[in-house]
């Protein structure tokens, strides 16, 4: 592989351990409407709201501004805490000259949260692209993409770490070396799904991609 341009990360699960949190929230609201599909949140990870609501929920437009005034009360209690290791590893890439980028179907309105918690966030990155700046959602390429674009990288040259299914394929689709965290899912199920799969960012093989 050519050396590499460009690093772009999904936010929850990826950047954050939120994902144990998300899945209690949605956990309950899938058992609350859907109590015979158990498991139904694990199919909706990677989706924006709007494409969560036009999924799963679309047979229930007057319940929806509910689920959000839920949702948005969950999150402002949520914690935002960095995944190991992963401070120091985007530190080290932008040291070595290689461009970053957040690529989240996270809104805006979340992401003001996160500022908030974190105000060096913004700093760590060349690009934060939001599900504002994207058509179709993951597993759809379109997100990645459009972030290669933004930091001017070719795809063959860029390496996306993602932790869900439909994000993984997100990355795939799109072209570029696909790192999978195992954050959220067990290893051996993302692996079919990824180049490389790592718990955590203490990785001595993970930090030789960028050598």
């Amino acid at each position: 592989m050519n050396k590499l341009q460009a690093a772009l990360f999904d936010l929850d699960g990826v950047v954050f351990d939120t994902e144990p949190q998300y899945s209690v929230f949605w956990g309950g609201e899938c058992r609350r409407y859907f109590p015979n599909q158990p498991g139904l949140e694990n199919r909706i990870k990677g989706q924006t709201l709007v494409q969560i609501y036009d999924s799963v929920f679309a047979g229930l437009p007057e319940e929806q501004p509910l689920i959000t005034a839920r949702l948005n009360e969950f999150e402002r209690h949520m914690t935002f805490n960095y995944v190991a290791g992963f401070l120091p590893f985007i530190d080290r890439l932008r040291q070595q000259g290689v461009k970053t980028a957040v690529v989240t179907s996270s809104n805006l309105e979340k992401m003001q949260r996160v500022y908030e918690s974190h105000p060096e966030f913004s700093k760590l990155f060349d690009a934060i692209l939001t599900s504002e700046d994207f058509a179709h959602s993951k597993p759809h390429p379109d997100c990645y993409l459009r972030g290669a674009a933004r930091l001017g990288a070719d795809v063959s040259r860029c390496v996306g770490f993602e932790d869900s299914f439909n994000g993984l394929r997100s990355v795939r689709a799109a072209g570029m070396f696909v790192v999978g965290l195992a954050t959220t899912n067990p290893a051996e199920a993302i692996m079919p799904y990824a180049n490389m799969v790592v718990t955590d960012y203490n990785n001595e093989q993970l930090s030789a991609l960028f050598k």
